[in-house]
Order: C-alpha cells, then sequence, then structure tokens
C-alpha cells in the first residue's frame, strides 16, 4: 500500500522509481530432503530479526507426510536456537512498534497452533510460533506477516504446490527445499518471482552478484552491487560530431531520387543477421 502511494506521488512529476515492497514468500519442501536441515534453515530465515524481513519465507507448502515430520524438527530448532524459553534469549528480537504488535498478533487467529503463540505486549514479545491447518481464506494468508509466524498449508505434490503460488500475486522469493534437481528446477521454471533460492533461505541476498528486486506487486527495478549502481544512473546517450565532410551528408538531404534512395538502402541494410541463445 506504502508502495502505491509513492508510485503515484513520483507519477505526477514523471519520476522513475524502484520499488522492493515484499510480499507473502513461499517455501516449499518436497518429500525428498533432510528434515532436520530444512528446519533449521527455514527457522533461521522465518523467525531472524522476529520475521521482519522482506524475504523471509511466510508459507511453507508440503504434504501432509511432511508436515508430521517438520513440526517436531521446527520446535527442535527453535529451542536449539532460543532456548526454552525465547523470551528469554538475548538472540530473539522483538516487534518494532505497537501498531505492528497488535496486527502481527491478530493474524494468530488464523489455524491452529502447533508451536509458540505466546505474546507479551508490554515487550512487544511474539513467541517463534508456527500455525497449521491454514486455509487460503484464513487472515494471516490475506497480508504479508512481517513477524515470527510460520505457516504450514498441505498440498499433495509439487504440482498443486506449484498452482497454488501461480494463483497469488507474484512474491519477493520463492523457496523449495528438494534433494531432487528435478523437482527445484521444475519450480524454478514454472513460478514467477523477484528471486530465487534452493534449499536455503535469505542468503540469496548476500551476494551482490545477484540482483535482487520485486516483480508486480512485490516490486519493481533491482538493485544490489553493481546493479544497484546501474539502477540509479541514467545512461545518456552522446553523439559528437564534427562540421566537416558535408558532401558525404547530401545522400540524406532532399530532394530524393531512385539513385540518392538506392544509396541509403545499400549503406543501410543489415547484412548479416544476428544470432541469439537462451540460457
Amino acid at each position: 500500500s506504502v508502495g502505491r502511494i509513492v508510485m503515484t506521488a513520483a507519477a505526477k512529476h514523471l519520476t522513475p522509481v524502484t520499488l522492493e515492497l515484499g510480499g507473502k514468500n513461499p517455501c516449499y519442501v518436497s518429500d525428498t530432503c533432510d528434515v532436520q536441515n530444512v528446519a533449521r534453515r527455514v527457522a533461521w530465515g522465518r523467525f531472524f530479526n522476529a520475521g521482519q524481513t522482506c524475504i523471509a519465507p511466510d508459507y511453507i507448502l508440503c504434504s501432509v507426510e511432511m508436515q508430521d515430520k517438520l513440526v517436531p524438527a521446527l520446535r527442535e530448532a527453535i529451542t536449539t536456537f532460543y532456548g526454552p524459553n525465547p523470551q528469554e534469549s538475548p538472540d530473539f528480537a522483538r516487534i518494532v512498534g505497537d501498531k505492528q504488535f497488535r496486527r502481527v498478533r491478530a493474524l494468530l487467529c488464523s489455524g491452529r497452533v502447533a508451536i509458540g503463540g505466546q505474546t507479551d505486549e508490554k515487550e512487544r514479545y511474539i513467541a517463534p510460533t508456527v500455525l497449521v491447518d491454514v486455509q487460503p481464506s484464513d487472515p494471516a494468508m490475506q497480508e504479508e506477516i512481517f513477524g515470527p509466524i510460520l505457516l504450514i498449508i498441505t498440498v499433495a505434490n509439487v504440482e498443486e504446490a506449484i498452482d497454488f503460488i501461480n494463483s497469488r500475486e507474484r512474491p519477493l522469493v520463492v523457496y523449495v527445499f528438494s534433494s531432487d534437481n528435478k523437482v527445484v528446477n521444475q519450480v524454478l521454471e514454472k513460478t514467477s518471482s523477484g528471486s530465487f533460492c534452493s534449499n536455503d533461505t535469505l542468503m540469496q541476498v548476500t551476494l551482490t552478484s545477484l540482483p535482487f528486486g520485486g516483480i508486480g506487486s512485490s516490486g519493481l527495478g533491482k538493485y544490489h552491487g553493481r546493479f544497484t549502481f546501474d539502477t540509479f544512473t541514467h545512461r545518456r546517450g552522446c553523439l559528437q560530431r564534427g562540421t566537416g565532410l558535408e558532401p558525404i551528408n547530401t545522400l540524406r538531404y532532399p530532394p530524393y531520387g531512385p539513385h540518392k534512395t538506392g544509396l541509403v538502402r545499400a549503406a543501410t541494410t543489415v547484412k548479416r543477421q544476428g544470432e541469439c541463445a537462451l540460457l
């Protein structure tokens, strides 16, 4: 919503914009993966800074069988990271403001709490939380969470997961976990997002060699490293000529006749077709 305000204001002055807007980043977890590794990497990515990063995995798509394995693995990872009481951990952050705390807390009504769920308004504390039995119509699925709440939605297979992702606005990031490269490539090729990361979370942003930005409702434009310089640089086309050799210019001046037209066509005809390869 803020991005729309910025873009509307910029349009009045014809000012170009680069917008990184975030969104609901899906994370598909296939049945062929190391559950413990997935749990650690997803828990770190979701609960880093109490989930207040635009690239955090927002919800998991997985089979019922994987959910049964993943929930206890996530519980173990959370305990390893933040101890039996995350509220006492010096490594677990708080929600940035009172308004945001109330907004995130209201999302706890979605689905069923499988892990966490505790809150403390005085400290703006919301425990690392995992919600299961979440429905697409639930409040937590209607907006970016931007807090320490991880949703799990069950799907039958990767095809159903892809259909679910494609039925919603294009996210800032699509995550996928699988030991099968065919599954990883299938998700990569059949979805659209600002960026993509397989078998990890957040780490794609640490590479300045990769462009970072959104697509559609998750933003436009890109930055990081050289891409930042290009984004905020106007490439000004410049031609500087001398005033001599005027006889050469007579070909472009009227009056035009068959002889002059033939010479111009011969001089401007593309002699060799270029080649293009899809990478």
